[in-house]
């Protein structure tokens, strides 16, 4: 998986993100999972910024937070990021000249039901009587 976070930072503040963002990358690259990760900033806009990290896994990424080097250094950073969706399933990859398809994670029934619901036909979907 994928995580990407943006960020818009002043044109003056740019070295003070990137002194802050180095240690978040160090922190992330430290836990299990981690595959690689980058920090970049838009050609065409010196405010817009980002952090891109890989990860093995889904849980890999989810269990990296619970880490203190990452709660200390990464955590209050990504929490300035644009609100916007961050964590992406890879289903293609291109490594040289080989692709590989990579089938979805996603549960069946991961459009219908959501985070707090119970994916089984018997049990109510909501504790409210009405």
């Amino acid at each position: 998986m994928i995580v990407i976070s943006r960020f818009q930072v002043d044109e003056t503040g740019g070295e003070e993100f990137l002194g802050r963002a180095r240690p978040a990358l160090d922190a992330f690259a430290a836990c299990a999972g981690y595959v690689r990760g980058r920090i970049g900033r838009a050609a065409d806009d010196p405010t817009l910024w980002t952090i891109v990290t890989e990860w093995a896994s889904v849980g890999a990424f989810r269990r990296s937070l619970s880490s203190f080097d990452v709660k200390v250094h990464a955590a209050p950073l990504l929490g300035e990021s644009i609100e916007e969706p961050a964590a992406y399933e890879v289903l293609v990859g291109v490594d040289g000249s080989v692709a590989e398809v990579i089938p979805s994670d996603r549960a069946a029934d991961a459009g219908r039901t959501r985070i707090g619901e119970t994916a089984t036909a018997h049990a109510p979907s909501s504790l409210d009587p009405n």
